[in-house]
């Protein structure tokens, strides 16, 4: 399909100014296509030749001003059009395809009763998949649609709905909606369950899946309350008052983003709505999406991107709105705990991959659609909210905001850049924003900031003491990189009465300036025990700790007092491993010593899951593998210990976190399976369906239970969760037609047939994928590996970036960390011309293969040096 480029796109938004889109679906066509009927008026200012966007099963007609159009003319999703100067009417009538990607209109049949439910999702240009349009961000128009869907169905869209007609007829109308690009329209139809609720004087409703009923009841109020609270502190900072006349939040199926921000309209990944027991961080994240999405109904909705460049002018903003909000309005204050320990990484991670780019690159590198798609990434996202978070501190929250609400106020239901929004924040501040765009939103790179700590007499002679018996020191800062940081020192001493506590003795703000080099401070007094660079997680760097400090960080960590600081020193330990500047096994002592101690639920998550995936199955060779899954599990039985017969939420999800690690690091099956066959973990908790899939897939990977097996448990869980779980444990099977028939499914020689439905959803594509490779089974797997890069080439050019990103992900052989994957995987990106979306997963998963075989060669007794 060709893909819109930038040029083209400023010279269609030159030549046309669009006004109304009246758009006609109808959902009652089969299993197969809906119809789709559009009416764009737009006005052409001078004469000239451009095109609609069209993804047609069949197109039917075509007409400009009441004449037809040649529709044999339609070139693959393009329909060419010779215009006047002057106002236009076209319509387009067309068969369009259901999707079963995630991508345009998405179909989903419940396996739990048998409803269908329908969603769109229109995002970058996917819109063309569900009506014609003038698909750019920057056309902006207003909406008025039409739906008529099964008459037992309720339909949802950007705008309040009502039914029109007889209600045997199943016709809705919306109301016609504010100024919107064509990416954010949105509809969903199906059976729904729906609360509604009210405030401020707006309707607010929560929607699912009957078959999800009991669980989004549960947490109806919980989610109407997070909702509520992030909606008043928003109008609290903002100007502008919140711009559409509804808010709805739909949980929807086999979603593959975590939410899309449709104005009026959100949509979520129904995993929100907890079918299991849950952590209270996880709660939180559900909580920090539903922050930033809000977020988004002014940062994206309300002034909108002009191209797609400028994706951070969009996320990273509701990104650090979404943590900012949350921790102030709502009772999960340890939002940025959270983001420091595991949101915050999978900036770093990106950010130092061949594949990096600034926050806002430059136009010219955005080039078009599929370009743009590669920056919905942790860049984008993490890295940009850190920025955000850096420039508050700098700038201050005060004129922040103000530059905000300028900037909202000069663009309001337009389109805005980020000189626009640079301008804005200029006119607030007589701090130099320009510059500090500069360096942080032009660059790519993490800096690297590596602490010296020198003990001397007050005259600098080192080892001298003073007249009166003290010592001062002096810290050497050593940047590596080139922005300007506003951070803060930490400096702790062991606790007076408790050696393995710590205690602040005092927090040093400083600024290093652009350009790198040594940035030298005086102390007097004793060293600190503990020296903590970026203390606060102020800004974005990578930080080391001297060799003084990681020895009293391996013998007091979890005696920090600050959640945050402990979760900059565990970053610190990470990215020293990833750099080949920590054994791994340094990182597992660490772990073994202080995550039995830990009460942060982020950290011992994230510390584990980190110890796990990336630790036991890409770190480590395979013959010390056993040493590390033991040390998990040891871990896993001292938290659960540690929590036994305490009824507190955070040590409850502290419990679930060590089932889970001993679920997941277990090297034998008896005890897995003793707790399948009791329902229970000793003391708790109970395996609800989420713990049953679990244990069931290790003991699949274990060889330890049967195809009938698995079939047994999809009966007594035949939910759409369960057919993935059943997807992922037959795949797990360590049988050679176990996975001949999981390789099949994934890539299947020739399509089944016209219908995509034939082929795996998203979601059970994915489900597979997890379960074929696995560290345990290399030597089963390893005759996949060379057939693995033709075959994700080959799925990733029929059935587009939404599984290209799945095979080139969940589908890439992480456990085979061996030197002839990353052959295998270089011919591919040299010969065999994957699509955008593919090649990049594909690039970035054989960086990470050459890092961790990098780590496979450190010295087991490398550590931070004196």
């Amino acid at each position: 399909m060709p893909v819109l480029t930038r040029d083209e796109a400023q010279t269609r938004a030159r030549l046309l100014d669009v006004h109304r889109y009246e758009i006609d679906l109808d959902l009652t066509r089969g299993d197969e296509h809906f119809g789709s009927t559009t009416v764009i008026r737009f006005t052409a200012r001078e004469a000239g030749a451009t095109f609609l966007e069209v993804r047609p099963a069949a197109l039917h007609r075509a007409t400009l001003d009441g004449h037809a159009l040649d529709i044999a003319t339609l070139d693959d999703n393009r329909l060419p059009l010779t215009l006047t100067p002057g106002d236009h009417e076209l319509r387009v009538e067309a068969d369009m395809r259901y999707s079963h990607t995630g991508e345009g209109m998405h179909r989903f049949t419940d396996p739990a009763d048998g409803e269908t439910y329908l969603y769109t999702q229109c995002f970058l240009d996917d819109v063309q998949r569900v009506f014609a349009a003038f698909d750019q961000p920057d056309l902006k128009a207003v909406f008025d649609a039409t739906v008529t869907a099964p008459p037992q169905w309720t339909v949802l869209g950007n705008a309040l709905a009502t039914r029109v007609g007889a209600p045997a007829d199943g016709r809705w109308r919306l109301a016609t909606t504010a100024p919107l690009s064509t990416y954010f329209v949105a509809f969903a139809a199906g059976p729904w369950h729906t609360v509604r609720t009210e405030h401020a004087g707006l309707p607010f409703a929560l929607h699912c899946r009957r078959s999800l009923a009991p669980h989004l009841d549960a947490d109806a109020e919980e989610l109407f309350d997070i909702t509520r609270r992030c909606y008043d502190r928003y109008h609290q900072i903002f100007d502008e008052p919140y711009p559409f006349d509804s808010y709805d939040q739909a949980f929807v199926p086999e979603f593959n983003a975590g939410a899309m921000e449709n104005p009026g309209l959100v949509t979520f990944r129904d995993e929100f709505v907890f079918r299991s027991a849950v952590t209270d961080t996880e709660r939180q994240t559900r909580g920090m999406v539903i922050a930033h999405e809000m977020a988004h109904m002014w940062f994206g909705d309300l002034v909108t991107l002009q191209w797609w460049d400028d994706i951070w002018l969009n996320e990273s903003f509701a990104e650090y709105m979404g943590y900012q909000v949350l921790s102030e309005a709502s009772r999960f204050t340890g939002t940025w705990t959270d983001f420091a320990v595991a949101r915050k990484s999978w900036g770093y991670d990106a950010d130092q991959r061949p594949s990096t780019h600034p926050v806002a690159p430059a136009p010219d590198a955005v080039r078009d659609t599929a370009s743009a798609l590669l920056n919905f990434d942790g860049i984008s996202y993490a890295k940009g909210a850190s920025a955000l978070r850096q420039l508050v501190a700098w700038l201050g929250e005060k004129d922040f905001l103000a530059g905000i609400n300028d900037h909202f106020a000069r663009h309001r239901f337009g389109n805005a850049t980020l000189a626009d929004f640079i301008d804005s924040l200029a006119r607030a501040t007589d701090r130099d924003v320009h510059a500090w765009a500069d360096s942080w939103l032009r660059t790519s790179g993490v800096d690297t900031l590596t602490p010296r700590i020198t003990e001397d007499g007050p005259e600098g002679a080192p080892g001298e003491a003073g007249a009166d018996g003290t010592r001062g020191w002096r810290l050497d800062l050593h940047h590596d990189g080139t922005r300007p940081h506003h951070l803060a020192i930490g400096l702790y001493d062991h606790a007076p009465d408790d050696p393995r506590a710590l205690v602040r003795r005092d927090r040093v703000e400083t600024d290093l300036p652009a350009g790198g080099g040594t940035r030298t401070l005086t102390f007097t007094g004793p060293r600190p025990a503990l020296l903590l660079v970026n203390d606060g997680d102020l800004t974005y760097a990578k930080v080391r700790l001297d060799a003084g400090s990681w020895d009293t960080a391996l013998r007091t960590l979890s005696g920090l007092p600050d959640p945050v600081a402990r979760a900059v020193v565990w970053n610190a330990a990470r990215d020293m491993v990833r750099d080949g500047e920590l054994a791994p096994a340094a990182y597992l002592d660490a772990a073994r010593a202080h995550i039995p101690h830990e009460t942060d639920i982020a950290i011992a998550q994230a510390v584990l899951g980190f110890a796990r995936t990336q630790i036991a199955d890409r770190y480590t060779p395979a013959t010390a593998r056993p040493t590390v899954l033991t040390i998990l599990t040891d871990l896993g039985h001292d938290l659960l210990r540690r929590t036994d017969g305490t009824g507190r939420a955070d040590a409850q999800g502290l419990r679930l976190i060590a089932v889970r690690t001993l679920i997941d690091s277990a090297t034998t099956p008896g005890t897995l399976q003793d707790w399948l066959t009791a329902g229970t973990v000793p003391g708790g908790p109970a395996l609800d369906p989420e713990l049953r899939w679990r244990t069931l897939a290790r003991l699949a990977v274990l060889g330890a239970t049967t195809p009938d097996a698995i079939d047994a448990e999809l009966a007594r869980d035949p939910s759409a969760t369960g057919q993935e779980g059943a997807a992922r444990c037959h795949a797990a099977l360590p049988d050679a037609t176990a996975k001949a028939t999981a390789w099949q499914a994934m890539y299947p020689a020739e399509p089944s047939g016209p219908a995509e439905p034939a082929e795996l959803s998203n979601y059970l594509f994915t489900a597979t994928a997890q379960g074929f490779w696995q560290p345990e089974q290399l030597d089963l797997v390893r005759p996949y590996r060379e057939r693995y890069f033709p075959a994700a080439v080959t799925v990733a050019a029929r059935r587009g970036p939404a599984l290209a990103i799945a095979a080139g992900f969940h589908g890439f052989p992480h456990p085979l960390v061996e030197a002839e994957t990353l052959r295998l995987g270089e011919d591919c990106l040299r010969d065999a011309d994957p699509t955008p979306a593919l090649r990049r997963k594909l690039a970035d998963q054989l960086d990470d293969l050459r890092r961790a075989l990098r780590i496979r060669e450190t010295p087991a007794d490398i550590r931070p040096q004196a």
